[in-house]
C-alpha cells in the first residue's frame, strides 16, 4: 500500500492533439455526419425533470436522520447531480437551444444547476472552451492536475484521498493554474444559486441542502460514477490521450463515456454520439477503450505506473487571457441601441409636433 508511482513528470509531446486530423478526416469520408450537429430536442426536458427530482427529493428528506441522508447523498442523490453536472457539460456546447441562442443556454444552464448546489455552470463553460481548444497545454488546460498534485498523491492511500477530494481540486486548480477574471454571468448565476440555497434551507432544512451538497461532493469524488475523471485523459495505453467507455453508465450520464467521439465532435449533442461511431467505426475499433471505470478507478490507486503525472502535456501555444467574455452585456448592447434609437424617434416626432404646434 505505501509504493510510490513510477513516474516523475507528465508525458511531453509536441505535436498537436489528434482530434483536430481525425474530425477532419471523418467528415472529408462521411460528410452526413454534419446532421449529427445541433440541438437535442430532449435535453431541457430531461434536466428539468432531474432538478425537479432533486428538489422533491430535498423535500422528502428535510426531517430524515443523517445516516439516511448520507445513503440517499451517495446511491441516488449524488448520481442525479453528476447527471446534472455533465447535463452541463452537454449544454456548455450549446445543445440545448443551439448556437444562435447562447444565452438561453447559459440560463438553462444555471437551471440546470441548482441541486448541485455550487455555482459551477458559467464558470465550467468558460474553462472547459479552453480544455478543448488547447487540450493538455501547459496552463491553459485546467483539466491537468499541478505540480503540486503530481509530486505528492503518489502512493495508493493517497491517490485514494486524491479520489475523494477531486471535487475540490476541480473548484480550485484554475485558480491555480489560469487565472480569470468573474464574469457577469459568473456572477449571475452565484447570485441565483445562493438564493436557491437559501430557499431549501429555509423552506426545507438544513438537512435538504445537505442531501444536495453532499451529493455533489460524494459523487464527484471517491464514486464509481466518477470514474470517467480518470478514464477520459489519464494514459492507460501507449501514448493514446483520450479514451472511450461504451458502458452501462451512459444511459444516466448523458454519454459522457463516448469521450474520444466527443473530443471529436464538441458540437454534437452527447444523445448522438453513440451514431459517430456507428457511421465511421473504422476511425475507433483499434484504439483503446475502458471496459469498466471501476476498474480504472483500482488501476489508477494501485498501479505504481498510474498517478496525477499519467498525462500528456504539450508547451502553451497560446498566452492566457485574463478578461472573459462578458455575454450578458453583448447581448445587452444591440438592445440598448434599439431602445436609443426609439427614444430618438420619440424625440423626433415631439419636436416636429412642437414645432408645428407653433407655427
Amino acid at each position: 500500500m505505501g509504493q510510490k508511482v513510477s513516474t516523475e513528470d507528465f508525458i511531453w509531446t509536441y505535436t498537436e492533439q489528434p482530434h483536430s486530423d481525425r474530425r477532419r478526416e471523418i467528415v472529408k469520408k462521411y460528410p452526413e455526419i454534419k446532421k449529427l450537429f445541433g440541438i437535442d430536442p430532449s435535453l431541457k426536458y430531461v434536466v428539468s425533470a432531474c432538478v425537479i427530482l432533486q428538489i422533491f427529493a430535498a423535500f422528502l428528506l428535510k426531517d430524515s436522520s443523517w445516516v439516511l441522508i448520507f445513503l440517499q447523498a451517495y446511491f441516488f442523490g449524488g448520481i442525479v447531480n453528476h447527471a446534472l453536472t455533465l447535463a452541463i457539460h452537454d449544454i456548455s456546447h450549446n445543445t440545448a437551444f443551439g448556437n444562435d441562442w447562447p444565452l438561453s443556454n447559459r440560463f438553462f444552464g444555471m437551471w440546470a444547476n441548482l441541486p448541485i448546489s455550487v455555482p459551477m455552470s458559467v464558470s465550467f463553460k468558460k474553462y472547459h472552451v479552453e480544455h478543448h481548444r488547447y487540450l493538455g497545454e501547459d496552463a491553459l488546460d485546467t483539466d491537468v492536475p499541478t505540480e503540486f498534485e503530481a509530486k505528492f498523491f503518489t502512493t495508493p492511500i493517497r491517490k485514494l484521498l486524491w479520489l475523494f477530494l477531486q471535487p475540490l481540486f476541480y473548484a480550485f486548480r484554475p485558480l491555480m493554474i489560469y487565472k480569470k477574471a468573474p464574469t457577469d454571468l459568473e456572477i449571475i448565476n452565484a447570485i441565483i444559486q445562493v438564493i436557491f440555497d437559501l430557499a431549501v434551507l429555509y423552506f426545507f432544512s438544513l438537512k435538504s441542502l445537505a442531501y444536495l451538497f453532499l451529493g455533489t461532493f460524494l459523487a464527484m469524488g471517491l464514486h464509481p460514477s466518477a470514474g470517467h475523471f480518470v478514464a477520459e485523459h489519464y494514459v492507460f495505453s501507449g501514448a493514446q490521450e483520450t479514451y472511450s467507455y461504451y458502458g452501462l453508465w451512459n444511459l444516466v450520464l448523458f454519454n459522457v463515456g463516448y469521450h474520444m467521439e466527443h473530443h471529436d465532435f464538441p458540437y454534437i449533442p452527447g444523445k448522438n454520439l453513440p451514431k459517430v461511431r456507428e457511421i465511421a467505426p473504422e476511425f475507433y475499433d483499434n484504439l483503446h477503450i475502458h471496459e469498466s471505470w471501476i476498474t480504472v478507478l483500482s488501476t489508477f490507486v494501485f498501479s505504481p505506473s498510474m498517478g496525477p503525472y499519467q498525462r500528456i502535456k504539450r508547451p502553451a501555444s497560446v498566452p492566457q487571457e485574463v478578461y472573459g467574455n462578458y455575454a450578458l452585456a453583448n447581448y445587452l448592447k444591440p438592445v440598448q441601441r434599439v431602445f436609443q434609437k426609439f427614444l430618438e424617434t420619440i424625440y423626433v416626432i415631439k419636436k416636429s409636433n412642437w414645432s408645428v404646434k407653433n407655427k
